[in-house]
């Protein structure tokens, strides 16, 4: 009732309800359950009419709760392109070219966060989870950046999570992205970004998190310098490099520009230096 036919021979089919994307493709956002027997006559009849409209790609978004519909999708050709917590995105590509559909998110964004007091001293961490622990290195505050979240929020956030618990924490003001480090390979065979943040200190009393941390405090740079894993892992050893060229040079990183697009005024961030910014 109200749905679009096709004909395909004979026979009329009902179509998947779709909504145009913004690249010649179909979103069929599947949210009622469907008789898999009427889902495959609907999704076969679907293909035929998206095909002679000359439609590039198509989606499925499948709820959890319709996992039942994913083998008869896979049958008709589609194949995994991500998954949420509450559902999966499967992909079609409709002509007889190659694919133009883009891959799924290839990169996982972490900070490192880099906060030194005016006694030459770095804020330092030994992680009690992860590859780090049991190794007895101290190294700065990491994590990965959630959904949604700039770096230079990420950045203080991290820094208050991993040294303090409720109101009482290091509280930091971002300063500028001194360098960052992109590795292959890293998460689930999926590539790494990490950016290297500088902050200024506005609180300096530590109460570490216990759940993931087991010991901060603030180390002399010397001290953290004179650590054998910052000479033979490079990463270690270009902070080092990367707070004495601020302590002596004051070398100045890219910092956040606020912009907006030319579709909606929507916020990002485009960073660089501060001489540049008009």
């Amino acid at each position: 009732m109200g749905q679009n036919v096709v004909e395909v021979g004979v026979p009329k089919f009902q179509l998947l309800p779709a909504c145009e994307d913004d690249h010649e493709g179909v979103i069929v956002d599947m949210k009622e359950p469907m008789d898999p027997n009427v889902f495959q006559a609907m999704l076969k009849a679907s293909l035929s009419q998206w095909k002679l409209e000359g439609k590039k790609g198509a989606w499925i978004k499948l709820p959890i709760g319709l996992a039942n519909l994913v083998e008869i999708a896979v049958k008709e050709g589609f194949w995994y392109h991500h998954a949420e917590p509450q559902y999966l995105m499967l992909a079609y590509w409709i002509p007889d070219t190659l694919s133009a559909i883009p891959a799924n998110a290839t990169h996982q964004v972490r900070i490192g966060a880099i906060v030194m007091n005016d006694k030459r001293e770095l804020l330092v961490v030994r992680e009690k989870i992860g590859r780090y622990w049991g190794t007895g290195i101290w190294k700065i505050p990491t994590g990965i950046l959630e959904e949604g979240e700039d770096i230079f929020t990420g950045a203080t956030r991290e820094v208050k999570e991993e040294t303090g618990v409720s109101n009482h924490c290091i509280n930091t003001e971002f300063v500028d992205v001194i360098a960052f480090r992109q590795k292959h390979r890293y998460f689930f065979g999926k590539s790494d970004l990490i950016f290297l943040c500088m902050l200024q200190p506005l609180s300096f009393d530590i109460h570490k998190q216990d759940s993931e941390i087991e010991e901060a405090q603030w180390m002399p740079l010397e001290e953290y310098a004179d650590q054998p894993v910052v000479e033979n892992h490079c990463i270690f050893k270009h902070i080092k490099d990367i707070c004495l060229a601020k302590i002596e040079r004051g070398n100045a990183g890219w910092t956040p520009l606020p912009i907006t697009s030319l579709f909606n005024d929507q916020i990002s961030y485009l960073y660089m230096e501060e001489d540049l910014k008009p």
